[in-house]
């Protein structure tokens, strides 16, 4: 089990986009291993299109002349990685990474690179090329950077062990498959799983990006993935924030040890440096909304995937990440689920370790609520004592209801005793 509580780290997206270099993951990881790491965060992750070398903010080039080995495996662009000269690919930074404390993870594509199958490039340690073993028919809609794999073909699984043992070499522990959810490429899924597993190196495997997935394929993620997108890509608008309240209380039943639905990076703190959508900002997000977001994540037991840059980051969005009794609920909680949902008050509750409860309240609607939330709704005793666990501050012990009094889109984390 390569996961057994929910990952948290640090992602390049939402911030560098396509053009992340090698000084700024080390920049986010330094702030992470000086600030955040006690509190768990330990994972950094270079996300997509680290071997284009023509890479731009704002979208993708059509058939980029990526970076490839001999054997059609991507490999950093130096001009931005600057230490993977000489063959050395990410070898070098994700050792930097590791004497900080943290684990290195990676964005890739599924299948293999157009370029690769055009060249007919040698799958390392057989007969085949890149061009038997690519399924030209399964492409992704919005990057033209891979083909599929032909499963049927014994090459395929060849290529993706090749590429597992390129990432083993360099000291991956962690890796984000894109394009392997919406639609749902069971095969290719399966087969990257099996890659990930015969590595001889422990990873996490995340897989992406979660448009329309189905309850349906929960058995299949739980056994192939250790978490796994359930949206497409989410911003920093409340509309997306909004969406998530029905989907992770769909998916709230699979999340356990290893296997973890995963409601997206946090889009909070400084963003859209050089990424895909919108400016160079601040997080839009109003404070009661990004507390919201972080409460519904921990409660749900969502993955924390930190998007913004954390050096640039407001000292107020690294409270949100660093409140060690809010964090305990996403660690520790169990049996999480939504118990209520009454026009625009969105309630739900979760079992901690001692046998009290947690239960999160939320205002998702356009006006301020004030509401009497019965004890027995939540499934606690009369008299229990409630502790408000963002703001620490002791809210007595009520015999019959919990007095409620949330802002717009605003909410509340409480932790009850047994």
């Amino acid at each position: 089990m390569n996961a057994p509580t929910p990952p948290m780290g640090w992602n390049s997206w939402d911030c560098y986009g396509t053009t992340v270099t090698e000084a700024e993951v080390l920049a986010n990881a330094e702030f992470m291993a000086a600030h955040l790491l006690p509190h768990g965060w330990d994972t950094v992750v270079v996300d997509i299109q680290w071997y284009e070398p023509t890479a731009r903010a704002g979208g993708y080039n059509d058939h980029a002349p990526l970076h490839l080995d001999p054997h059609g495996r991507p490999l950093p662009v130096e001009a931005r990685f600057p230490s993977a000269a000489g063959g050395l690919g990410f070898g070098p930074l994700a050792e930097r990474v590791h004497a900080l404390g943290l684990r290195f993870g990676v964005h890739i594509m599924r299948g293999i690179p157009r370029l690769a199958a055009e060249r007919s490039l040698p799958v390392l340690g057989t007969s085949y090329t890149a061009a038997d073993v690519a399924d030209r028919g399964s492409t992704c809609d919005w990057n033209t950077d891979n083909f599929g794999l032909d499963h049927d073909h014994p090459g395929a699984a060849a290529y993706y062990a090749s590429l597992l043992a390129l990432f083993a070499e360099w000291g991956v522990d962690f890796v984000k498959v894109d394009d392997m959810l919406g639609p749902y490429h069971d095969r290719e899924i399966a087969a990257f799983s099996a890659a990930v597993r015969g590595c001889g190196r422990d990873m996490v495997l995340s897989l992406s990006p979660g448009r329309a997935l189905s309850l349906e394929h929960a058995p299949h993620l739980a056994a192939h993935a250790d978490m796994w997108r359930i949206s497409d890509d989410l911003w920093d608008r409340w509309a997306d924030v909004y969406d998530q309240f029905e989907r992770c209380a769909r998916w709230a039943g699979c999340a356990g040890p290893g296997t973890w639905p995963d409601a997206d990076m946090l889009p909070l703190g400084r963003i859209g440096i050089r990424a895909e959508r919108g400016v160079d900002r601040d997080s839009l997000l109003t404070w009661d909304e990004q507390r919201t977001l972080m409460t519904l994540w921990c409660i749900a037991r969502s993955p924390l995937i930190f998007g913004g840059d954390l050096p640039r980051s407001d000292p107020r969005t690294l409270e949100l990440l660093t409140n060690d009794a809010v964090l305990e609920v996403l660690k520790r909680g169990r049996d999480a689920r939504q118990v209520l949902r009454e026009h625009d008050l969105v309630v739900w509750t979760a079992e901690a370790p001692d046998g009290g409860r947690y239960v999160a309240a939320f205002a998702v609607g356009e006006e301020p609520i004030a509401a009497d939330l019965p004890l027995s709704s939540v499934g606690v005793r009369p008299g229990a004592a409630v502790t408000d666990l963002w703001t620490g501050l002791d809210l007595g012990r009520p015999e019959c209801a919990i007095a409620l009094k949330l802002p717009v889109h605003g909410s509340v984390l409480l932790r009850l005793e047994p």
